[in-house]
């Protein structure tokens, strides 16, 4: 979103509206428990539920949904991580399933050394907890993972294999969640299941600066990762650039299932 009062102040909720989501997942919020009270507890009648950061102005997550979960889990249990806001988790479970939506923000490394280590830290903790989660229940996260896994997911790929979002061990990291090994991976990129050959269409990020924008020079660092059976339910995708909410692009999935 790149702050919640700016995305909507750009038609993020008319468009909402006339979308008619089941569930949408939110990242970086930008705001406070406070912020969002009086104003953005839903959004086009969808009411939400927020991971805000401890620091003001920085990341959170949001999901709102118009069915009601059974739970909601707040932070993935690694206290330097969830202090930053970066992971909600609904639960629809019902005794026939037990099915999670998870609105994540993994962090960028691009400020420098310090934080691109960070995200490292970030990705072996969360690939744990999803490894853990999955033999448990079925789910699909959605986020701004902040990695371009191949060259199809990024204009300028040459130029960038040094650059934090598209170093050898960042797309190392993706290409063990995306493997067929369930101990080490088993989930899928729900978007390239449905769109494999796509390159400039699947972009969600630009830069702000020159015209990557008018050009198209994009990165896919927006992710639907879901487990095999929920992947499999995945009929159509699109990622709508008809309006400008903020450097990110929705992208919407539509699931052919029941709640």
């Amino acid at each position: 979103m790149n702050g919640i009062r700016s995305a909507t102040t750009k038609g993020l909720e008319a468009w909402l509206a006339t979308m008619r989501p089941d569930c949408i997942c939110v990242q970086e919020l930008k705001a406070q428990p406070a912020d969002i009270a009086g104003r953005f507890e839903a959004l086009a009648q969808l009411p939400g539920w927020f991971h805000c950061a401890e620091k003001k102005g920085y990341s959170g997550v949001g999901i709102y949904s118009r069915y009601a979960p059974s739970d909601v889990i707040v932070g993935f249990g690694n206290p330097e991580f969830d202090a930053e806001g970066r992971y909600i988790e609904a639960r629809f479970d019902t005794p026939q399933r037990k099915l999670s939506i998870i609105s994540s923000y993994f962090p960028s490394g691009s400020s420098g050394e310090e934080r691109q280590a960070a995200k490292f830290r970030f990705l072996d903790a969360m690939h744990a907890h999803l490894m853990a989660l999955k033999g448990e229940r079925d789910f699909i996260l959605c986020g701004d993972i902040n990695i371009a896994h191949t060259q199809k997911d990024i204009k300028n790929w040459r130029s960038n294999q040094k650059n934090s979002g598209f170093t050898p061990e960042e797309r190392a990291w993706m290409d063990q969640l995306l493997s067929d090994d369930p101990a080490r991976g088993g989930l899928r990129d729900v978007y390239r299941q449905l769109e494999p050959e796509a390159t400039d269409a699947g972009y969600t990020w630009w830069s702000n600066r020159g015209q990557a924008y008018a050009n198209n020079v994009g990165w896919r660092i927006d992710y639907h990762l879901a487990t095999p059976a929920l992947a499999a339910l995945a009929r159509s995708s699109s990622i709508y650039k008809g309006e400008k909410f903020s450097d990110h692009a929705p992208l919407t999935v539509g699931y052919d299932w029941t709640f």
